[in-house]
Formats: structure tokens, sequence, C-alpha cells
């Protein structure tokens, strides 16, 4: 089955937990709605970039690690190619 394709926009009106919450990682894109309560660094800290690219501040605090162990939980697509920028 492909991978639901996201646009930048699409990912960005997703930022509250009413319109669910998902950040860019990479080129994936994850629905944290269900993991801020979840997520060890406080949930404070992923509603400042839901609905936007956290590939530099997921980075500086994670490796590969987490994100293989969440992925399959949480990742709901990729980004278009034509939405990079």
């Amino acid at each position: 089955m492909a991978d639901k394709q996201f646009t930048v926009s699409d990912v960005a009106a997703h930022k509250t937990p009413e319109d669910g919450m998902y950040i860019i990682i990479d080129t994936n894109v994850y629905n944290i709605t269900d993991f801020v309560d979840e997520h060890p660094g406080g949930k404070k800290i992923l509603a400042r970039v839901a609905g936007k690219d956290a590939t530099k501040q997921f980075w500086k605090y994670h490796n590969e690690g987490v994100l293989k162990k969440y992925s399959p939980k949480l990742k709901v697509g990729t980004l278009k190619e034509e939405s990079k920028l």
C-alpha cells in the first residue's frame, strides 16, 4: 500500500489536538496527537512543533532507534516531492 502523500500546508493544518497534531521528520509525516501525553520531554515541546517540520529539533535530541520504535505507530505518510523547498 502506498503512503499517503501530504503537502507542507496539509501538515500545517494539523497543529492542535482538535485537528490532530502532525509533524514532519525528514520526509515523513507523523501523527503525534495521541503521543503527546507519552512524550518523555513533555507535551509543550511537541505542541511547539505541531504542524511544522521538526527534523532539526528531533535529531538534536533523538537517535535512529527512537524513530524505528515509534514509526510504525505514528507515521501516517510522506511529503509530496514538489512540496519540498
